[in-house]
């Protein structure tokens, strides 16, 4: 290259670096941390969780060697014990606390089979609590939901589910996504799409509706029609991605397909193409199993009985390995205690840990020891709870609590400022009435927050999915996330003054005109899909 033609491009690239962006984001530009103090408790904090993380390892532990983790199922309880193992190795306290029992159930196989018209493996799995198949499997023709008139209608229709699987969910005109949608489609085809979208569901609904029962219902009413199996697809919205939960059913195996599987079955059914299908499922249910939550603790020296809480949830759904949902979160706490009791191991105020049990069936755990602890939910400190993907950690509200931003924001300026950056703050915020842990402490007037993440496509792509795997969780911002939630921890144990409770006017409900209530205190659910 020519001398001055390299001098002209070094004076324009040089020009074009000294520009400011006309996005560029508040604070400093500098990508390492800037201390704000020269606390070294601080300081050993950060050097730890981004320089000799134990996140990847205790990732591969609990995910893939453990895997999901029902409430009731032999791989909670393995978990538990891990846990427990894991801080004693740390020189923490732990152990585990029954608060109830749950129907106890263990996954094993599954195979879906398309026979005819054509030799397919089907892409699967069955539902949390399904019965088994008996051993050869099950093979059978399928039947579609009838859209029928009336209740009375729908009765006489019904015998002609025996000897059938049943498909019970609205078929889906579409498996891309809605994102790849705009980017390539017309306009046009887009909102044909939507509209289309928006009649089949409606009318699915209308369907359902007309049978007489609810939908969490039928599956019951098939298998005492004869039916030998039902089958389900949950799309969620992204590339082969599809939800699993949770069946009441007693007699018949209960599967659900990915998108592109189901609509098959659901066009050669409507086609008139007779498919047949196999269907073979192991399960085993093992009776009442213990439910409990898994609790550490580092005893407190000046305040012992002051408590600051870290939470999050240990149950899992089991479509995947619980990875975001919420290994993510048990993750982030395990190796907060971690390092708080490498630099921090005589905190002011006791520091617990709650990795709760069945939160996915409505905050079981959480609530549970709410109610079992009232010494303690008194004289916390504060609560921090992450249960929402593996991203960084972008907001936090303050639950509605008048005077807890003040803390927060205190405790927010004592850390690294590249961790702080670009945190948001939600201020008085509103009280959480459910989906996720810290609503059960909220509810009985301790400042609790939720550390919020950014979303990776979370609802797309991961919670409650089949692809909700180790793959999935970005090490980057979980260490972040230790670096925040250990601060946090830190500076709440540190506080000379202890948080006051006092609450938010709750604003007018904007459908119905009356003032919203402060979210009232439940007990959990002790004896889980028990038999009275």
């Amino acid at each position: 290259m020519h001398n001055s033609l390299r001098t002209l491009l070094l004076c324009s690239l040089v020009a074009l670096l000294s520009i400011p962006a006309l996005s560029q984001p508040f604070g400093p530009q500098n990508l390492g941390p800037t201390f704000p103090t020269d606390d070294p408790i601080v300081k050993g904090i950060y050097k730890e969780a981004m320089e000799s993380s134990q996140l990847p390892r205790l990732a591969h532990e609990l995910l893939d060697v453990i895997g999901p983790r029902l409430v009731g199922s032999p791989s909670v309880l393995k978990a538990s014990d891990w846990a427990i193992a894991k801080y004693k190795t740390w020189g923490i306290e732990a152990k585990s606390e029954k608060y109830g029992e749950w129907r106890g159930w263990e996954r094993g196989t599954a195979h879906i089979d398309m026979l005819q018209p054509r030799v397919r493996t089907l892409e699967g799995t069955m539902l949390s609590w399904s019965p088994a198949t008996k051993k050869g499997g099950v093979t059978a023709g399928l039947v579609v939901l009838a859209d029928v008139p009336d209740s009375a209608a729908f009765q006489k229709w019904l015998p002609a589910v025996k000897g059938k699987f049943v498909l019970v969910s609205a078929p889906s005109p579409t498996g891309r996504p809605d994102k790849v949608w705009e980017e390539f489609g017309t306009k046009e085809s887009f909102d044909s799409l939507k509209a289309l979208r928006t009649r089949i569901n409606d009318e699915w609904q209308k369907r359902i509706k007309k049978t007489g029962f609810r939908s969490d219902t039928l599956t019951t009413i098939f298998e005492n029609a004869g039916a030998v199996g039902v089958v389900s697809s949950l799309w969620s919205t992204g590339w082969g991605v599809y939800r699993v939960f949770g069946t009441t059913s007693e007699k018949v195996p209960v599967v659900a397909l990915s998108l592109e599987d189901y609509n098959l079955l659901y066009r050669l059914v409507e086609y008139g193409d007779n498919p047949i299908i196999k269907v073979e499922i192991e399960s085993k249910f093992l009776g009442a199993a213990p439910a409990f939550n898994t609790i550490g603790m580092i005893k407190g020296t000046e305040k012992p009985d002051e408590y600051v809480v870290l939470s999050a949830h240990l149950d899992s759904w089991e479509a995947g390995s619980g990875a975001t949902d919420n290994g993510s979160g048990t993750l982030i706490m395990m190796e907060t205690l971690r390092i708080l009791k490498k630099f921090y191991p005589n905190p002011k105020r006791t520091i617990v840990v709650g990795h709760w049990n069945s939160e996915e069936q409505g905050l079981n755990g959480s609530k549970a020891f709410v109610k079992d602890h009232p010494e303690i939910i008194e004289k916390i400190q504060a609560v921090f709870n992450q249960d929402n993907g593996t991203g960084r950690i972008t907001n936090i509200g303050a639950s509605g609590f008048l005077v807890a931003s003040e803390h927060l924001a205190r405790w927010l300026a004592r850390t690294p400022d590249n961790i702080t950056r670009g945190i948001t703050m939600s201020i008085p915020g509103m009280p959480g009435g459910g989906g996720t842990d810290h609503a059960s402490f909220v509810a009985a007037g301790v400042p609790s927050f939720g550390l919020g993440s950014n979303m990776w496509d979370y609802f797309s792509y991961t919670w409650h999915t089949n692809r909700d795997t180790y793959d999935k969780l970005v090490f980057d911002d979980l260490q972040t996330d230790v670096v925040l939630t250990a601060c946090l921890v830190y500076q709440a144990c540190e506080d000379p003054t202890f948080v006051a409770r006092d609450r938010r006017v709750m604003p007018n409900d904007p459908r119905t005109g009356k003032q919203r209530s402060w979210p009232e205190v439940h007990d959990a659910e002790r004896a889980g899909q028990l038999k009275k």
